[in-house]
């Protein structure tokens, strides 16, 4: 079979020639000046048809829009279950924004010189990445409860690890064999977020660069991506792009768990007052409204909410724990987002916010972010902490 693929690698830059297109993939680190240069210097020079950038149109259109912030609706955040994957998404935003205002430079101003410079020259932009939202609840989907809970430790830690680097370390991750070291690190802590993250990303973005528009093409991509997708190139096989846009669906194991636990801890009361009595049986129920009440409304306060609030998410935790159609943190969230309305300035002030932990608490935002996930998270202690106490009363 002939050879549909050459490749020729300068330094950062890989050029691949495919069925008679010409494809220059720059390998770049997201907060890098030499990055940023070379990528501006590079389609400037070859002006290239199409520019493919590694973003989705939502972070493409959020690059082009400076005011995206303002017009959040965190209410409606709230309502469609997107809080955690909007949390994530910030701390992720934070530890960039972190390392990269310590080199001034902007996060991802590769991406914004790729876009400028394509402009320049009328060439045709390609966001080539999947959904950032598609792929987070990939992700979350694929994780148990523990896995979620260490990565967002994980998460929260990155902020002390961003002041640790220097900038040579910078250009030095920018290097295929460490970083693959890096991400065989990853994927043993985590394979759900080496194969979401990276590899399902390689062969959605090898599709849409392969795919694109014109004769000549410059990709932007960071450079843990570039082995796999020169070799999801290379190797010329169909992607199915439909299949890796797909949100799981809830496992049924979950989806049975969802009722089943509920289901049993009532059981459990029943069986209290059936077996034990009723004194037993109503010891039951309030130990189950004291554990969910008070971790509930620990995690509210930890979360420096609003006292309604706080009073809130004790009151609905134990109605709630047994409702899987609702949860605490909703209502806590609701309830400090009314308290507390979130003004434009809070809005504005995001960008500036989420560089440290104390403006996630400053926010008025970022902090209803908090009151729905620790809310959410005290609730669960809760549950787990008094089922085994009401079995105790039980025997």
């Amino acid at each position: 079979m002939e050879k549909t693929l050459e490749t020729t690698e300068k330094s950062d830059i890989h050029e691949l020639s495919f069925r008679g297109k010409k494809i220059l993939l720059i390998g770049t680190a997201h907060v890098s000046k030499h990055s940023a240069q070379l990528v501006e210097d590079t389609i400037l020079e070859e002006n290239p048809d199409t520019v493919c950038v590694e973003l989705c149109a939502t972070r493409l259109a959020s690059i082009q829009d400076a005011d995206r912030w303002q017009n959040m609706d965190i209410i409606k955040i709230i309502k469609q279950k997107k809080v955690l994957m909007l949390f994530m998404n910030l701390l992720l935003a934070s530890f960039q924004k972190k390392i990269a205002d310590k080199f001034g430079i902007k996060p991802g101003q590769e991406m914004i010189n790729a876009i400028e410079s394509a402009q320049k020259i009328d060439a045709f932009i390609v966001p080539a990445d999947r959904e950032i939202q598609i792929t987070l609840s990939r992700v979350w989907r694929g994780m148990g409860f523990w896995e979620k809970l260490k990565l967002l430790v994980s998460l929260v830690f990155s902020f002390g690890e961003s002041d640790k680097i220097e900038e040579e370390d910078i250009e030095r991750m920018k290097q295929e064999d460490i970083l693959q070291t890096l991400l065989a690190d990853v994927k043993e802590a985590h394979p759900i977020i080496g194969k979401t993250l990276i590899d399902e990303r390689d062969q959605f973005l090898a599709e849409n660069i392969r795919s694109a528009p014109g004769e000549t093409i410059v990709a932007v991509v960071g450079a843990a991506h570039v082995p796999g997708i020169k070799k999801h190139i290379a190797e010329d096989t169909p992607i199915n792009l439909s299949k890796l846009n797909q949100t799981p669906p809830t496992k049924n194991l979950g989806k049975v768990l969802k009722w089943l636990i509920p289901g049993l801890i009532i059981l459990l009361f029943i069986a209290g007052f059936m077996m034990e009595g009723k004194t037993i049986g109503t010891n039951m129920i309030w130990i189950w409204i004291a554990a969910n009440g008070i971790f509930a409304g620990l995690g509210a306060l930890l979360a420096m909410a609003h006292p309604y609030t706080i009073l809130s998410s004790i009151i609905a935790a134990p109605i709630t724990s047994l409702n899987p159609m609702i949860a605490a943190g909703w209502v806590s969230g609701l309830v400090e987002a009314v308290t507390r309305k979130p003004k434009v300035r809070d809005l504005e002030a995001i960008p500036r916010d989420i560089v440290s932990i104390k403006g996630f608490w400053r926010n008025n935002v970022t902090r209803i972010l908090l009151v729905v996930i620790f809310t959410n998270l005290g609730s669960s202690i809760g549950t787990m902490t008094a089922v085994p106490m009401m079995l105790k009363l039980l025997s």
